[in-house]
C-alpha cells in the first residue's frame, strides 16, 4: 500500500501524467486510527496488499491503453443493456397504439394504472435490491435481473385481461430495478471521476437508440400486422422481451465483477485498474452493510437534492414515457405515423447526452453544462402547452426539444457514482434516488386524464412546473457541492493536518474524507 510521500496520486487529468506507485512490505497498520481500521476496508485492498513492496509505474500511454480496453469490453454491454431497459419500459407505449387497450379492454383510467403498476413493483424492490447489489456479485446479480425482465416482457404478450397486464407489469418493475443502481456501481468501481460523467452519458444515451429502434420496430410490425398469425402489440412484447433475456445470457458471461476477477485483463493489468481509481477516493466496492454509512445518507442535505430532483424530474418522464405516442397523435397525426415520428425524440436525447457529457468534462462543470437541458424541455413543454392545436409542426418539435431534458436526470445519476463515497452510503443514495424516481413514475401518468385528451393541458402543466422545480434542485446541488470543497479545502489546509496513510481504500464516506473532492 503506497505511502503519502511514496505516492504521486492521479489528479483530475491522469491520462496526461506518469504515477509512481511504491509500497512498503509492511503496511504499517498501527498508523491508522482505529477506528479507520474498523470500519472494515475495500475489496481492492486485497489486490493491493497482495502487491505490496512493488513499484508500479502507470505511463499515460499505458493508461490510455488500459482505458480503451476497459472501455472495449465493458461499455458495449452497459449500452446495450441500458438502451433494451428504456425500451422495454416503453414497449406498453408502442402497443397501446396498435390494439392493446381494445383488446384487453381498458380505458384511460386503467391504462394509466397498467403504466403505473411498473413502478410500484421498482418502488417495493428498490432497497432490497441495492443491499443485494452490494452484498452479492455485482455482474451476475445484475445478469439475473436482465435474464428476469426480458422473459417477463415476453410473457406480457400473453395477458388477455386488466388482471393479467397488471402482475406482469408489477413484476417487471421489480426486476428492472436493479440496472440503474447496479450501472451507476459498475461506472464508480472501473472510471476515475471526470471519466465517469462521460461514460454514465454514454451509456444511458443509449435510451435515445433504444427509443429509435423501438419506433422503427414497432412501425414495421404495425404495418405487416395482416399478415401476423399474432397481434402486433403481443409480437412486439415477444420480440424485445426475447432478445433481452438473450442479452442477459451473454452479460452473465462476459461482464466481470470487479476488476479482481476480470478475465479480459491480465494479473498486472488488475492491479493498474484498481490503481488507476485511486484518486476517486471510493475503492471498488465493500460487501458489508454499514449503519453509519447509511444514517450519513438519510441526514445528508445533497441526497435529499438529488431525490427530490428525481421525484420532480420523473413526474414528466412517467407521464410522456407512456403518452408519447398518443400525444403525437394529438398533434394530428396518426397512430402509424406516431410510431415514426417518436424516432427522432430518441435522436434528439442522444446527440444532447453525449455533446454535453463531452463539453461537462471538457470544461470540468458538467452540473451546470447538463442544465443546459432541462431548459430546453422547459422551453418545448412551454410550445406543446401554448402553441394552438393546430400548429401540429410546432407542438412536435416542442416534443423534441422535451427529449433533451434527460441531460440532466443522467448528470445527477452520474454524481451518485462521483459524489458519494463509502459503499454503503452509495447504494443508500442510488435507493434513495430511485426510490423518488418511482413516485414521480408512478404520478406522472396519473395526471393524463380522459377529461383533458386529446391536447391534456392539465398534465402538460404540471409536467412544466415538475421540470422547473427539477430544475431549481441541480442549481442547489451545484453551490452546495462547491461549498463543500471549499470546506474540505480548508481543513487541508490547516496546521498540522495529515493524510491518513491508505484511506483511498479504506471505505470512509465522502463527508469522513477530508481528501474527497466534489465534481461539478
Amino acid at each position: 500500500m503506497a505511502t503519502d510521500q511514496d505516492t504521486k496520486s492521479l489528479d483530475q487529468g491522469s491520462a496526461e501524467k506518469a504515477v509512481d506507485i511504491s509500497r512498503e512490505s509492511d503496511v504499517g497498520i498501527e498508523r491508522i486510527p482505529k477506528h479507520v481500521v474498523d470500519n472494515d476496508p475495500d475489496e481492492a485492498l486485497k489486490l493491493v496488499a497482495a502487491h505490496a513492496g512493488e513499484t508500479i509505474i502507470l505511463e499515460p500511454e499505458e493508461q490510455k491503453k488500459l482505458l480503451r480496453k476497459i472501455d472495449r469490453h465493458m461499455m458495449p454491454f452497459l449500452c446495450v443493456v441500458y438502451g433494451l431497459n428504456y425500451l422495454d419500459k416503453t414497449t406498453l407505449s408502442y402497443a397501446s397504439v396498435m390494439g392493446f387497450k381494445t383488446d384487453l379492454n381498458i380505458g384511460v383510467s386503467q391504462y394509466n394504472w397498467v403504466a403505473s403498476i411498473f413502478y410500484f413493483g421498482y418502488l417495493v424492490w428498490e432497497w432490497p435490491t441495492n443491499w443485494l447489489l452490494q452484498r452479492l456479485p455485482l455482474a451476475k446479480y445484475s445478469a439475473f435481473n436482465v435474464i428476469l425482465w426480458g422473459l417477463i416482457l415476453a410473457v406480457t404478450a400473453a395477458v388477455k385481461n386488466l388482471g393479467g397486464a397488471l402482475a406482469v407489469r408489477f413484476f417487471l418493475g421489480a426486476a428492472e430495478a436493479a440496472v440503474s443502481p447496479g450501472f451507476v456501481l459498475f461506472t464508480s468501481q472501473w472510471y476515475t471521476k471526470p471519466e465517469q460523467g462521460t461514460r454514465v452519458s454514454w451509456w444511458f444515451s443509449f435510451n435515445g437508440w433504444g427509443q429509435i429502434v423501438g419506433g422503427v420496430v414497432a412501425y414495421g410490425i404495425a404495418t405487416a400486422h395482416d399478415s401476423l398469425l399474432i397481434k402486433g402489440w403481443q409480437l412486439i412484447f415477444l420480440v424485445f422481451g426475447l432478445f433481452t433475456a438473450l442479452m442477459g445470457v451473454f452479460f452473465l458471461y462476459w461482464m466481470p465483477d470487479s476488476q479482481l476477477n476480470a478475465r479480459f485483463l491480465t494479473e498486472h493489468e488488475r492491479l493498474m485498474a484498481v490503481e488507476r481509481i485511486r484518486v476517486n477516493q471510493q475503492g471498488v466496492g465493500n460487501k458489508h452493510f454499514k449503519w453509519y454509512q447509511c444514517k450519513e445518507a438519510l441526514t445528508d442535505p445533497m441526497i435529499w437534492a438529488f431525490a427530490l430532483f428525481s421525484l420532480f424530474g420523473n413526474i414528466p418522464n412517467g407521464g410522456i414515457t407512456n403518452y408519447f405516442s398518443q400525444l403525437i397523435v394529438a398533434f394530428g397525426f396518426t397512430p402509424n405515423q406516431s410510431l415514426l415520428l417518436g424516432a427522432p425524440g430518441g435522436a434528439i436525447q442522444i446527440i444532447t447526452l453525449i455533446t454535453f457529457g463531452h463539453l461537462g468534462r471538457k470544461f470540468n462543470n458538467r452540473i451546470l453544462i447538463n442544465s443546459a437541458g432541462p431548459l430546453l424541455a422547459i422551453l418545448g413543454l412551454f410550445l406543446i402547452r401554448f402553441l394552438p392545436i393546430e400548429n401540429r409542426g410546432g407542438r412536435l418539435a416542442g416534443y423534441y426539444l422535451y427529449s433533451s431534458g434527460s441531460t440532466g436526470f443522467v448528470c445527477v445519476l452520474s454524481l451518485i457514482s462521483s459524489n458519494i463515497a463509502g459503499w454503503t452510503k452509495k447504494t443508500t443514495a442510488a435507493a434513495m434516488y430511485l426510490i423518488a424516481y418511482c413516485v414521480g413514475n408512478i404520478i406522472g401518468p396519473q395526471v393524463f386524464q380522459s377529461g383533458d385528451a386529446p391536447a391534456y393541458h392539465t398534465a402538460i402543466t404540471v409536467v412544466l412546473v415538475s421540470f422547473i422545480i427539477a430544475y431549481l434542485h441541480m442549481v442547489f446541488i451545484y453551490f452546495w457541492c462547491r461549498r463543500q470543497n471549499s470546506i474540505n479545502a480548508s481543513i487541508r489546509a490547516a496546521p498540522g493536518y495529515t493524510k491518513v496513510e491508505g484511506q483511498e481504500f479504506m471505505d470512509l464516506t465522502d463527508r469522513e474524507n477530508p481528501e474527497f473532492v466534489y465534481a461539478l
